[in-house]
């Protein structure tokens, strides 16, 4: 395969997860990851550092929005202008977390990614054990159209995709900065926030959350496991409302030429030690 353009340089900072129970999951997620919970109009505001959910009344299994930051004015700026010159039209900022050079697009699932610079704020936490929120992973069944969306309009670039015996996607890796993937896209009859992921430092920092978790009576629901793309160890528990929440250590980091990769669509692949969720 050929060499890939260069990465965006932004990563994934925040999201609003839509509830039809938001103080219910606002509480998970205060108490399982030792995040802030405030209120804002319409919803909570849960933080920690390196991690800020938003949750708002809605649909489960949706997002509100999702965002993406840019470590510096001049990055961010360069970005828009690229964009505004290309099809995709460019909505309001919907993020009470960026300021108002911020703007979103729609994908053609419908789910609103909104682009700004990074805004540092002091956060509080609860818990003495980092996870940097990293990636969200979505269910399509319109995976080509999507990745052609974020990689031909928004300039992802994909990592790795996963592919079945016929040639179909399954599965599709992308990032944005030199981190292996910062979304995620899924084959699946079903269009829905698959899940979030945050990363932590290392296996041990890996085994205390899982620990953590497990005194709050939060079991496991796939692994400990180690995925084929990213190469990263990982857990996933489920929220109140049935997303998957995951935390994840030592993901791989990718020169900024890697080129594609293909795996196979087995369990093998999303599991490398045993059984995988294939989502179809």
């Amino acid at each position: 395969m050929n060499p890939q353009r260069p990465e965006l340089g932004a990563e994934l900072n925040h999201l609003c997860i839509r509830s039809s129970n938001p103080l219910r999951l606002a509480r998970f997620f205060a108490d399982a990851y030792g995040m802030d919970r405030r209120p804002i109009p319409g919803g909570w505001h849960c933080a920690a550092p390196g991690r800020a959910v938003l949750v708002k009344s809605g649909r489960p299994n949706s997002v509100d929005f999702f965002a993406y930051a840019f470590p510096e004015r001049g990055a961010f700026t360069e970005y828009r202008r690229r964009i505004q010159a290309g099809p995709v039209t460019l909505g309001r900022n919907p993020s009470p977390l960026f300021d108002s050079t911020a703007f979103a697009v729609t994908d053609p699932d419908g789910n609103v990614v909104a682009f700004g610079r990074r805004m540092d704020v002091a956060e509080l936490s609860a818990v003495d054990l980092p996870a940097r929120l990293q990636h969200i992973a979505f269910r399509t069944p319109n995976m080509e159209r999507m990745v052609a969306f974020y990689t031909d309009r928004l300039g992802f670039v994909v990592s790795d995709r996963v592919e079945d015996s016929e040639g179909t996607l399954r599965a599709c890796f992308m990032r944005t900065d030199h981190e292996h993937h910062s979304l995620a896209l899924f084959g699946s009859a079903e269009t829905r926030l698959d899940h979030i992921s945050s990363e932590t430092g290392n296996v041990s920092e890996l085994a205390a959350w899982a620990d953590r978790l497990a005194a709050r009576h939060v079991p496991l629901h796939w692994g400990i496991g180690r995925h084929g793309p990213g190469n990263d160890l990982f857990f996933m528990v489920k929220d109140p409302d049935d997303n998957l929440i995951e935390i994840s250590a030592e993901l791989e980091r990718c020169e900024a030429q890697r080129p594609a990769g293909l795996w196979p669509h087995e369990q093998r692949t999303l599991n490398l030690w045993g059984t995988a969720i294939m989502r179809n």
